[in-house]
């Protein structure tokens, strides 16, 4: 199967033409499953609750957004599998999230950010989805999502693997270059793949700069990299992956990295 992700600089606050773009790029681009950045729809640097209230659209019907209802919709009829970065409303709740839509899923499914990054808590609500797999059965293959600042923590990849995932996504607006470090590690200690689908540019708000890293990239299960991105331009990467070799855990005739955990003595 053929896993992309997009990577771009959105426009802030700007959800129609982001969208417009997004759902573009579901239509051209011949991949199986398609990552874009976090936040992707809406741009990063929301300030506190008013700001994101302004940008934050509901995904589940009957009140499905707008902007989020077109890229179901495009996921469906192009028979994709799209994971995107959204701003969720849901009652009165905000939530970094990531719409998970298209072919083999027959309800969009969210996951909401569980550990949010610096002044991303002064608008949004801690997540409370958890880390969640889902099985697509036409690609053989188990994805599961998490965001951004979730790759600090080894728990985040570590729960989805244990969960089944052959394939982690995650969509991100990474600003450090420390995770081209550790997300390989992410990848290699769990053996699984890693789609990361980073932005570029920069945004302003309150007399404050953050500037994005690029360098978009798709990580093999020993944590090769087997797609990537410059840190700068707009790019699409893509890579064939195989999941079922993902789940032998053995790397000998004796040891597995899953059998031999010891739980009760962490």
């Amino acid at each position: 199967m053929r896993v992309a992700c997009v990577q771009f600089a959105p426009t802030f606050g700007n959800l129609d033409a982001n969208t417009e773009r997004i759902v573009e790029h579901i239509a051209a681009i011949d991949a199986d499953v398609i990552v874009f950045p976090e936040l992707a729809t809406c741009g990063y640097f929301h300030l506190g609750v008013d700001e994101v209230s302004r940008i934050a659209e509901p995904v589940h019907a009957p009140d499905t957004g707008i902007h989020n209802q077109r890229i179901i919709d495009a996921a469906t009829t192009h028979n994709k599998v799209v994971v995107c970065g959204i701003a969720e409303r849901d009652g009165s709740q905000l939530y970094n999230a990531a719409l998970i839509a298209g072919k083999g899923i027959p309800t969009p499914l969210v996951y909401r950010k569980t550990h949010l990054f610096y002044k991303e808590t002064l608008g949004f609500a801690p997540g409370n989805s958890g880390f969640f797999t889902h099985y697509i059965e036409h690609l053989d293959c188990t994805i599961g999502t998490m965001i951004c600042y979730d790759w600090r923590f080894p728990e985040s990849a570590r729960a989805l693997a244990l969960d089944g995932a052959d394939l982690i996504v995650c969509p991100s607006n990474l600003v450090t270059h420390i995770w081209r470090m550790a997300m390989p590690v992410r990848a290699f200690e769990n053996k699984v793949y890693l789609a990361v689908a980073n932005r570029t540019g920069s945004e302003h708000n309150a007399g404050e700069d953050v500037s994005f890293n690029g360098q978009t990239a798709i990580y093999g299960y020993n944590g090769n990299v087997l797609a990537d991105a410059s840190a700068e331009a707009d790019a699409v990467v893509i890579a064939e992956i195989h999941p079922e070799q993902t789940r032998d855990k053995s790397f000998n005739s004796i040891n597995d990295i899953f059998a031999d955990r010891r739980e009760e003595m962490y």
